[in-house]
């Protein structure tokens, strides 16, 4: 079964998984084509941030921020020997749970253009593509992706 809740970005497997995801951006994209948030930034009040786990390992994680209006997904990273098993979809209904409890009414993100399995996800949940949002800039790198709540 696989379980999410709140957690600290600081617990050893949650920090061991927001790495992972580093590096594989890292990997991917240009330093300035990167806008993931560094661990120290996820405990901001204005961020939820949530692990997925099955039985005692943690497995994924996702991040809700409340910007002026809207929610952004942030963080979503599941470990590979999870992938396939419903942990990605488990953390963004948290996420949309979480913003709808807050009162949003949409919520958007920014994903690579490469991370085509990132695409079929959000695409799965209804979101819809979008022009750029907040503080970024275009950028050939860059999927911006929106859903009406």
């Amino acid at each position: 079964m696989i379980i999410v809740e709140k957690t600290d970005p600081h617990h050893p497997q949650a920090t061991a998984l927001l790495k992972q995801s580093h590096a594989l951006m890292e990997s991917q994209f240009a330093p300035e084509d990167n806008f993931y948030l560094d661990i120290a930034d996820l405990v901001d009040p204005s961020i939820h941030f949530f692990a997925a786990r099955i039985g005692k390992d943690l497995c994924g994680t996702g991040a809700l921020k409340i910007n002026n209006g809207y929610g952004e997904v942030k963080s979503m990273f599941v470990a590979e020997n999870a992938r396939g098993k419903g942990v990605a979809d488990a953390i963004l209904r948290q996420i949309e749970d979480q913003a709808r409890a807050d009162g949003l009414t949409v919520i958007k993100l920014e994903t690579g253009n490469v991370l085509h399995a990132a695409h079929r996800l959000y695409r799965r949940f209804g979101f819809e593509d979008c022009g750029v949002f907040g503080d970024y800039a275009e950028a050939n790198s860059s999927l911006f992706m929106e859903k009406k709540l």
